[in-house]
């Protein structure tokens, strides 16, 4: 070896030290960048630590170049099919109200700044600016469009993002991709007005079924899962053993025919414009599908409804309104392209020869539509009640010479649901949801360094608490699902603060600005009960099964309510009155303990209020003059002072109350807004920090033994 030439062992140090080096740099500078993180970068933060995977490259079968792989993927998701050539002559309606000024800030509110970028790269934020500088500029772009009911090709140019399927054993074929739409924002603008028009015309002539729940305004999963719940425990009250089925369309958004769209609106009366507008905008369109390689050149494309326009859903729901057949003894209830199909009778074998006939009744008319069913989807459950000891059924249904046995639980609309509707497997699944979400934020804060504890506390209060209590407007946790949720509840509340465990809880919830679980359950629960007293019963199937004694703003009831059935019976105790002091949940109906919640709040108000007149659309003489908002600071009061009841003492000497708002100091540094939680709470590792456990306990400072500890 020559004397000039480094050794193996001075090699490897160099190059240990060459990497030490630069892994001590990335972590000086992560540190760096997490002290600097604000609220308006936050949720970007929370993107770079979770990562995302690399895009898969598309190689398909019988496809050698991008240009067949774009031309393969093309052929499979938008397959060729016959349309109406477009008109050559554009007419104007007459009586077509104009675009107004107050309209579009009602669109522009419902979209994003962070979309991701259409096919000409202006985001939202330009368009917001555009109709702030001239506010008649985006009316007048938008009216002759509806009066001539014409939709511009060039609007109807979008870019289809390729994307893989986790979890598929096989990349080689299309079906393990799907492709994201996305448009024009300035059509999307457009799309919002036509589907705010779309909508109060529907609801006005009755084109939409009073048990369709998505897609609509002051509509949601709440009200689809309470109406299934509280139609099932009335059944089961009235004796009856109760099943439903559970069914998924196929490629729903995909399989809308223009023409048939057409024909059915302008046979239930909606007006010529949007009808002419609507069939112009489902056709011509184009597509430029986007993977690495592609070769990015628009192409011709035949869909039914796109899937990132705003009026898809609507014009899905009014294509299947059809649908929606008529149970004597249950009833179907539909969201968007999930529906059930829920019956009752004496035997469970009854329910299935029923559940088959009326999968026949809606199948026949689904297939002229071009609407099938997804088979893998497809579940059944027999619902029991808590007390029911009889043996457990476990009769299977067969649909299209497919076998489906009962499940043990259900997935819907984000709920899980057991035969019993019993709230633990639903609350475990969130809890473990819950848990994985704050794994993924975990390494962005530490002791003492990392993110701040007011953008700690931003994402708890919006990525993690979302997740552990949705459902707790229509579930209760019982005890020992309660006592997990607590239990994680805590460790947040700890990573969020810097607070040390033997912290007392009552100090850690004031800390936090955060309440106990069970305050957030119940506060959700009375937030569900407003919203679900003040809505009109025609458009919401859940406020149409409320109790008659119930002081609601509309007292509409329900065409398929079962309560009759329950007059005369022996139990009769399910008929809850208003007046009752006290409501056993599990002696009553759903809806009926979930309105007595908020009996407090509303006993006293003479005339309920409305959600809001862009939730809903009714005429301006049914609106009341006092808005939904009005309760919403009860219900906040109400929730502090739940609070307070049900959360442990603090000890003697914390002073601090309760409340919602984060502290000021939170926005400190992380080490400083800990220590300060720390010495608030009376738990700190200072000696000079009096602790109140031991009040007794010296302040010498144990390094120089000579003073005591300074802060």
């Amino acid at each position: 070896m020559r004397k000039n030439q480094s050794s193996p062992a001075l090699a490897r140090a160099a190059r240990n030290t060459y990497f030490k080096a630069i892994q001590t740099a990335k972590r000086v500078h992560w540190s760096q960048f997490l002290a600097n993180v604000d609220s308006r970068s936050v949720w970007d933060t929370r993107k770079i630590a979770a990562g995302r995977a690399p895009d898969r490259f598309p190689t398909l079968e019988k496809a050698s170049s991008p240009i067949d792989i774009n031309n393969t993927l093309l052929q499979h998701f938008f397959p060729p099919r016959p349309s109406t050539p477009p008109p050559l002559i554009l007419p104007a309606f007459k009586d077509v109200p104009p675009v107004s000024q107050a309209e579009v800030p009602s669109a522009l509110r419902k979209s994003s700044n962070t979309s991701a970028p259409d096919p000409s790269g202006i985001p939202y934020s330009i368009w917001k600016q555009v109709h702030k500088a001239n506010e008649r500029l985006l009316p007048s772009l938008f009216t002759p469009f509806l009066t001539h009911g014409y939709y511009p090709l060039a609007m109807k140019k979008a870019n289809g993002i390729v994307l893989d399927k986790p979890g598929k054993p096989d990349y080689r074929t299309p079906a393990s991709f799907r492709i994201i739409v996305l448009l024009e924002t300035v059509s999307k603008i457009l799309e919002r007005l036509s589907a705010l028009r779309l909508a109060s015309a529907a609801r006005s002539i009755g084109l939409l079924h009073p048990n369709q729940c998505g897609s609509l305004a002051g509509l949601g999963c709440f009200d689809a899962v309470a109406t299934l719940t509280h139609e099932v425990r009335l059944l089961q009250a009235a004796s009856f053993k109760v099943s439903t089925l559970f069914l998924d369309v196929k490629g729903g958004f995909d399989n809308v025919c223009a023409n048939e769209l057409a024909n059915t609106l302008t046979k239930r009366g909606v007006t010529a414009y949007l009808v002419a507008w609507i069939k112009s905008f489902l056709s011509k369109r184009q597509c430029r599908l986007i993977f690495q390689g592609a070769p990015k050149v628009f192409c011709p494309v035949a869909v039914g409804t796109p899937q990132d326009s705003p009026i898809s859903p609507l014009l899905f729901v009014l294509y299947i309104a059809s649908l929606h057949p008529t149970i004597s003894q249950g009833l179907a209830i539909f969201y968007v392209d999930d529906l059930t199909i829920t019956v009752s009778s004496d035997s469970v074998r009854s329910n299935i020869r029923a559940l088959q006939y009326f999968f026949g009744v809606i199948q026949k008319p689904g297939a002229d539509l071009g609407v099938a069913f997804s088979v893998p989807k497809t579940e059944l459950i027999h619902w029991r009640t808590p007390k029911d000891r009889s043996d457990v059924s476990f009769a299977p249904i067969v649909i299209n010479d497919m076998l489906f046995p009962p499940s043990q639980a259900v997935r819907w609309l984000g709920y899980w649901l057991t035969p019993t509707i019993h709230s633990s497997v639903h609350f475990l699944r969130r809890l473990a949801l819950a848990k994985a979400s704050f794994t993924s934020i975990l390494q962005l804060s530490a002791a003492g360094k990392g993110l701040s504890s007011w953008c700690n506390r931003k994402l708890v209060f919006g990525a993690i608490l979302p997740i552990l209590t949705y459902g707790c407007d229509l579930f209760v946790p019982d005890t020992a699902t309660l006592k997990k949720l607590n239990s994680f509840w805590h460790g947040v509340l700890r990573w969020t603060t810097n607070c040390f465990y033997t912290t007392a809880l009552g100090a850690l919830y004031r800390e936090a600005s955060l309440p106990p679980i069970s305050s957030m359950c119940k506060h959700r629960r009375r937030s569900a009960a407003i919203r679900l007293v003040c809505a009109p019963s025609e458009f919401n199937p859940a406020a149409a099964r409320i109790l008659e004694s119930v002081p609601a703003w509309d007292q509409g009831r329900s065409a398929d309510d079962h309560r009759f059935l329950l007059r005369g019976s022996s139990k009769a105790f399910h008929l809850t009155s208003w007046l009752n002091p006290a409501v056993n949940s599990a002696k009553h109906l759903p809806l009926d303990s979930l309105c007595h919640e908020v009996s407090d709040l509303i006993e006293e108000i003479s005339i309920l209020p409305l959600a809001s007149t862009d939730l809903v659309a009714l005429p301006l003489s049914r609106v009341p003059s006092v808005t939904y908002q009005a309760l919403r600071t009860p219900l906040i009061q109400s929730l502090l002072t739940d609070w307070l009841d049900i959360s442990p003492p603090v000890p003697s000497y914390y002073p601090y109350g309760a409340c919602l708002t984060p502290h000021a100091f939170t926005g400190l540094p992380r080490f400083i807004s800990g220590r300060i939680h720390q010495m608030r709470s009376g738990a700190s590792y200072l000696a000079a920090h009096i602790s109140w456990r031991n009040r007794d306990s010296s302040t010498l400072c144990p390094f120089c033994e000579e003073d005591d500890e300074s802060f």
